[in-house]
């Protein structure tokens, strides 16, 4: 069975009788005739035999991962942001912003590549710019490299201001466990002001594994 997270950015893909783990493979390398089973995320209509919202694997795979009844989950990804809220093991509340969530993570991979940056090595800083915008946001960097801030500050600032933006969309929850890409950013995940849990891009990929347990098929 072949179940696909089609992401904007990046693939994730796993092969269910053939893969010990999930492959990663950037969008625009994925092969056009390639066609999942089950499949999640952007063009999963399109390039699946059968699909189901993220919203939804979302919350599966985060029953499958976190193993608690009251928790927070939020999903960073490159154009957008999605949250559920679950409590006494119920979804209570949930959220997808495309717009608010816009180019995120896309917008601060490039901003590494274009400044040369390791997010590894910069400090979460003392501010965070009003930012709800990826896109839209970068004009901050500019404004303060202008006025005298170093680059490595000013997308510093930028990069907790779209963590503080996920924080507030998610109703600043005291703890959360967060999905996607950015979870390999330590300047992102140390911006957050609660406790976070990363737990990797395959969030959605292991709902969909639940879904086929759930009925009686491989996982």
């Amino acid at each position: 069975m072949l179940l696909a997270d089609f992401g904007t950015s990046y693939c994730k893909i796993l092969d269910t009788g053939a893969d010990e783990s999930p492959r990663l493979v950037a969008t625009r390398d994925l092969d056009r005739t390639f066609c999942a089973d089950l499949a999640t995320g952007h063009n999963a209509a399109r390039r699946s035999r059968r699909s189901i919202n993220e919203l939804t694997a979302l919350a599966r795979g985060g029953i499958e991962l976190v193993g608690r009844p009251d928790f927070v989950l939020l999903d960073c990804g490159s154009r957008d942001i999605k949250f559920v809220r679950f409590a006494g093991g119920q979804v209570v509340d949930m959220g997808w912003n495309a717009e608010c969530g816009a180019s995120m993570g896309f917008t601060i991979e490039l901003l590494s590549a274009y400044y040369g940056l390791d997010y590894a090595s910069l400090a979460v800083p003392q501010t965070g710019f009003s930012i709800t915008c990826g896109v839209l946001g970068m004009s901050h960097i500019f404004d303060a490299v202008v006025s005298g801030v170093s680059e490595a500050e000013a997308v510093a600032r930028f990069v907790r201001g779209i963590a503080l933006n996920a924080f507030r969309f998610a109703n600043e929850p005291a703890e959360l466990y967060l999905s996607g890409g950015l979870c390999d950013n330590p300047l992102f995940v140390a911006s957050f002001p609660c406790r976070v849990h990363p737990l990797g891009r395959f969030v959605l990929l292991a709902g969909l594994q639940a879904t086929l347990r759930a009925e009686g098929g491989e996982s």
